[in-house]
């Protein structure tokens, strides 16, 4: 939301900063995102004085000394007519850009050199006026910034405004939380006071008529309230400039008096109005409905709309004439030729206004407050407003107020315990103190029953229906800095973590040690292919992706060829997130996976090692034993060659949890290969149990009971010696780990698998691969022989357990 300054101080006149304004309301209401100044071009001109002037003979020019408060007069060749000494000026000085571009530089005219330019108001954007300077009644100092003279520049601040705060979508809205703040009195901006007056409205449960005009709701739960200003005699024209200014400071574009009325209304009172043509009302009438199959409208964008029986329309006595909420009819626009208007100033439903704004995938002003919510109890006050500000600016007379249906009921008080505000704060708040500050933004606030405060929220507050939210508005009006710091006396929950949270959070601390980067992505994507089907998404956040994934490699895959289109090559991936797979009818199977992807050079480069080497599948195979390990530490992993395309099946205690995989890309020729791993961690109960039970995951064994040892750093010294064997293709090293590990008993310290070897001197169909063995004893240093002995005693147990044979060769 875009807040202009200037007009929001016509609200709550003060005398902050843009920055200070800015900064109070992050710190009590609503972010802000961006601040902005307009004409900042002006920021070079400064006020000058001119000191002693004469005309250059033979010429319309003069040459004049000017005072720009550098201490040093500045000669000054000038062709306008109406230079005085002693009078006021802006004054570009040499070097400075005008708004137009043009450079000011010395220059020599008639002989004369010239250091600068006094400057007219066209110069200076300032309006249309070229014949003479633009002469400045203001006693500023001279050198003074003409932006500090003048109230010509404004400061934009763009507020993120949440959902549920509707409220603050608007100047007023946003006024009153300043005034707050700050303690300063609201105020009526200039604009808004001595309008002409209104008629009585002619009020009816369903229908009302007066003047020839006639309103009537069908669609009452669509429509709550209607009311309509009938003016007549108006004269569309040229915006005045105070208008002009009020839109144009929010992005707007001045359109003509009698719109722009409707953009200030919409802007500053938060209220989206609409200005219908009089003339072209067939029968004079507005009849807000549903819309009749077959029916078309072609709205003010030059779009022809096919209309559904179930969409709420504004029509006239024969046809529709707008889209409730979302956007008017080009038929009945207010034009040139307008000379009588019907100001519309409702109340619409949300979520009508929502389903309509979606089924036509079109977003505008009023359909974004009317879906979160305006204030039903001021649409009465606001119409009055609205028509007499169009009466101010463009004539007329207002003849008619329609007033259909009635405002929205006032909410139930809600009670507040000062106690209870004591408890969630951590400090004493008394009740007068809470009336002062929830008075302050508009609650209504009485005794109640037991101590209790009865606190009634405004009508444009639609966030407030418990205590805690109640609680919460002390909270942030106070300031959020002044809540105790203190650690105060607490009892600790007896409820342990959840085991899955814990063994999420180990291989997160894993991942991140290895030197990967977690990516947390939307767990959306295109479906690939209808072999693989996803489950749809019925409201999904963008169509271009409206399926839940499978596989968090879907995801990771798009991440890294993101990364590849911006030349960047060395991908380190890692997400902890939910895989859905499809289950009939029912809701997915959802379970919790954590994915790693990685491609690209193995290590930063350094100037010891400039090129180092890529990732390959064993790095990926060595990642994902990393996980298994840190998901459950007492598990027993292997790695089994797997079928389907992936390069390893990952077992943990004999469950299979994963896989490890080559991961194709949509790569540039540079790219080096990708590779993933995938492990399920476990099921979350996002479906029914019975849609579950056909797919239980079942977590390896000891998963709950995972635990950090420590153990003494040994004092004695280890034994190591290394074994190559020549093992067949088709064995894997794990089943020779096994084997190693158990015929060397508990004095085996470390085995690592450091060498494989394929060709001269191994037998065709097998390979070699070595190992590296350290064995060490806790208390006392191991003999040759004892090393020998258990050497002799694995190989034994190769050999007759598998068949392997140590490597001779």
């Amino acid at each position: 939301m875009k807040i202009s300054h200037e007009w929001l101080r016509a609200f709550v006149p003060h005398a902050l900063a843009p920055e200070e304004v800015g900064e109070l309301l992050s710190r009590h209401v609503v972010s802000l995102e961006g601040l902005e100044r307009t004409r900042a071009d002006l920021a070079p001109i400064v006020v000058a004085r001119v000191v002693e002037s004469r005309k250059i003979p033979d010429t319309k020019l003069s040459f004049n000394l000017v005072d720009d408060g550098s201490g040093t007069p500045v000669e000054v060749v000038c062709g306008a007519p109406n230079v005085a000494v002693g009078t006021r000026y802006p004054f570009a000085r040499v070097g400075t850009v005008m708004p137009g571009g043009l450079k000011i530089e010395a220059r020599k005219i008639r002989g004369m050199t010239s250091h600068g330019m006094l400057c007219s108001a066209r110069e200076l954007g300032l309006g249309d006026d070229a014949e003479g300077i633009l002469a400045l009644a203001v006693a500023a100092a001279p050198g003074t910034a003409l932006l500090d003279a003048l109230p010509l520049g404004d400061a934009v601040l763009d507020l993120d405004v949440l959902p549920n705060r509707p409220d603050l979508l608007s100047h007023v809205g946003v006024a009153r939380e300043l005034a707050a703040i700050t303690k300063r009195p609201m105020a009526t901006p200039a604009e808004l006071r001595a309008l002409p007056r209104a008629p009585k409205a002619v009020r009816g449960a369903a229908a009302a008529q007066a003047k020839g005009v006639r309103v009537k709701v069908e669609d009452r739960a669509g429509c709550p309230r209607y009311v309509a200003a009938v003016i007549r005699g108006v004269t569309v024209g040229r915006t005045p400039d105070w208008l002009a200014r009020r839109v144009e400071s929010v992005g707007g574009r001045a359109i003509n008096n009698v719109v722009d009325v409707t953009n200030y209304v919409l802007h500053g009172l938060g209220q989206p109005v609409h200005a219908f043509d009089l003339r072209t009302l067939a029968h004079g009438a507005i009849v807000v409905r549903k819309a009749r199959a077959g029916e078309t409208l072609v709205t003010l964008d030059g779009v022809e709309r096919t209309l559904e029986p179930w969409m709420t329309v504004i029509a006239d006595g024969d046809r529709p004439v707008a889209l409730a909420g979302v956007l008017g009819g080009h038929e009945s626009e207010v034009t040139a030729a307008t000379t009588d208007v019907l100001l519309e100033v409702a109340y619409f439903a949300p979520k009508d206004v929502r389903a309509v704004r979606r089924a036509f995938g079109l977003s505008t002003d009023a359909s974004y407050r009317f879906e979160r919510g305006v204030d039903g109890g001021a649409t009465a006050a606001i119409a009055v407003q609205a028509a007499g500000l169009i009466v101010s600016v463009a004539g007329g007379t207002i003849e008619a107020l329609l007033d259909v249906g009635a405002a929205p009921r006032s909410p139930r008080p809600v009670a507040l315990r000062p106690a209870r505000v004591e408890r969630l704060l951590g400090e004493r708040v008394g009740a007068p103190e809470i009336r002062t500050l929830l008075g302050a933004v508009g609650f209504r606030v009485k005794p109640g029953a037991g101590g209790a405060l009865a606190v009634t929220a405004p009508s444009w507050r639609h966030d407030v229906s418990r205590d805690v939210d109640l609680v919460e508005e002390v909270a942030r009006l106070r300031g959020y800095d002044r809540l105790p710091d203190a650690v105060r006396p607490y009892r600790p929950g007896t409820v342990p973590d959840d085991p899955l949270h814990l063994a999420t959070r180990r291989v997160r601390d894993a991942l991140v040690a290895s030197g990967l980067a977690e990516a947390r992505p939307m767990p959306f994507v295109a479906e690939t292919s209808a072999s693989d089907p996803h489950v749809r998404v019925t409201n999904p956040l963008a169509e271009d992706e409206p399926f839940l994934r499978r596989s968090l490699l879907e995801t990771l895959a798009r991440r890294a060829e993101y990364n590849l289109n911006r030349h960047q090559g060395d991908v380190r991936l890692f997400e902890i997130g939910s895989a859905f797979e499809p289950v009939g009818d029912a809701l997915p199977r959802e379970t919790l996976r954590a994915a790693v992807l990685v491609m690209g050079a193995r290590r930063p480069p350094h100037f010891t090692d400039p090129r180092p080497p890529a990732y390959d599948a064993w790095d990926a195979k060595a990642l994902a034993e990393t996980v298994v390990r840190a998901a459950w530490p007492r598990a027993e992993v292997a790695l089994v060659p797997a079928e389907g395309g992936a390069l390893w099946a990952v077992r943990a205690s004999g469950a299979e949890v994963g896989v490890v995989r080559a991961v194709p890309l949509d790569a540039p020729v540079w790219a080096s290969s990708a590779f993933g791993v995938e492990i399920t961690l476990g099921e979350l109960a996002s479906a029914p149990p019975a849609a579950r039970g056909a797919h239980a995951y079942v977590a390896p064994a000891d998963a709950a009971r995972a635990f950090v040892h420590h153990t003494a750093l040994p004092a004695t010294p280890a034994a190591e010696f290394d074994v190559a064997l020549i093992v067949p293709n088709d064995r894997a090293a794990g089943d020779v780990e096994q084997v190693i590990r158990a015929a060397c008993g508990e004095l085996l310290e470390r085995l690592v698998l450091f060498d494989e070897f394929r060709g001269a001197g191994v037998p065709a169909g097998a390979r070699s691969i070595a190992w590296r063995l350290t064995f060490r004893h806790p208390q006392r240093t191991l003999r040759d022989q004892e090393i020998e002995g258990r050497r002799a005693q694995l190989l034994k147990a190769l050999r007759s357990e598998l068949g392997v044979e140590p490597r001779t060769a």
